[in-house]
């Protein structure tokens, strides 16, 4: 090769092409759940809802270490309260915040500048939200429970087809749900079916002896039926919560499909799996530049029975055949 030629050649390799010259865009999320004990909690390899969530972004053409940084902020991280923790998320300036448990409005306070991706109960009842159509704020995601027949009046209808008896049922919350619209929602739904209802209320973030404790708590108040109700805490607590169910023997129905794998007697949910994908689309859009203002809260439509017939015997309860019927799952 001629010197001349030699020379060009390596001057065209040292020039940027065309796909050279375009820089990869990295966006930031921050994954926030202080029900999660650490931070590894939140990883694909621990978290079917967060490998859920992850490969769900991925597809989406997200990648973590490629052109997406990932922050996460267990329980290690809650510190001094979750106002100091909106602010520490805040100063790594993420592009969006997948907030699993929004029971701190100190958090979502503080996090106003910022787009969030929930799940609620009902945004617009509990203030998030000026319309499910059109939220109006920084907050959007799905909704589990907002408008029509409560999910709470139809976990407390089919206990009750299971313990026709109940009269007095003991509720299990995290942190400070009941004072806000859940409990009204909940104690709307137990006086309209005619059944007394309490709360024993766990500081979020709780454990397997706080549970445990509350769970007591509540035999002793005289519950001859407990729900639990909706929170990540509780789903991350599942095994403890329904080793203190079957401790008391009291008949219990609660939020989420895995505490009937648990031990757990019965549960009414929604697809988690299914909820996961809708947030990971609505992160998506909001990655590449929509409003989550406009975003429209996405309304759960469809909700999934489990029983396990093997704590239903260890209770000495039967499972009416029109229920068993109904069922999705349904563990011997």
């Amino acid at each position: 090769m001629r010197r001349r030629e030699f020379f060009l050649a390596v001057a065209s390799l040292a020039m940027p092409g065309p796909a050279a010259a375009q820089q990869t865009v990295v966006k930031r999320i921050a994954l926030v759940n202080v029900s999660a004990p650490t931070q590894s909690n939140m990883s694909e390899e621990r978290s079917t809802y967060y490998k859920t969530f992850l490969s769900e972004l991925r597809r989406l053409g997200h990648t973590e270490g490629q052109n997406l940084v990932v922050d996460r902020y267990s329980k290690e991280q809650l510190g001094a309260g979750p106002e100091a923790l909106a602010v520490r998320v805040i100063s790594s300036k993420p592009d969006v915040i997948l907030l699993t448990d929004p029971s701190s409005p100190a958090f979502l306070r503080e996090t106003k500048g910022v787009p969030v991706v929930t799940i609620l109960n009902d945004p617009v009842a509990m203030g998030y939200a000026q319309s499910m159509a059109r939220p109006g704020g920084n907050v959007t995601g799905v909704s589990v429970d907002a408008g029509g027949p409560s999910i709470h009046g139809k976990r407390i209808a089919l206990l009750r087809e299971v313990v026709p008896a109940m009269s007095k049922l003991g509720c299990i919350s995290a942190g400070k749900g009941w004072d806000g619209a859940i409990g009204v929602a909940v104690r709307g739904a137990a006086q309209a079916l005619g059944v007394a209802v309490f709360n024993v209320a766990v500081d979020y973030p709780g454990n397997g002896a706080t549970y445990r404790n509350a769970i007591l708590e509540a035999a002793r108040e005289g519950a001859d039926a407990i729900m639990v109700l909706d929170s990540p805490d509780t789903l991350v607590n599942r095994v403890p919560i329904s080793e203190a169910l079957a401790e008391v023997r009291i008949p219990a129905i609660q939020a989420f499909a895995p505490a009937v794998d648990a031990g757990g007697l019965m549960a009414y949910s929604f697809d988690l799996a299914e909820l996961t994908r809708r947030m990971a689309a609505t992160t998506d859009a909001i990655l590449r530049g929509a409003n989550p203002g406009e975003i429209p809260f996405y309304q759960v439509s469809k909700f999934e029975l489990s029983i396990n017939l093997k704590t239903a015997k260890a209770l000495g309860l039967t499972i009416p055949p029109t229920l068993l019927a109904t069922a999705h799952r349904v563990v011997e």
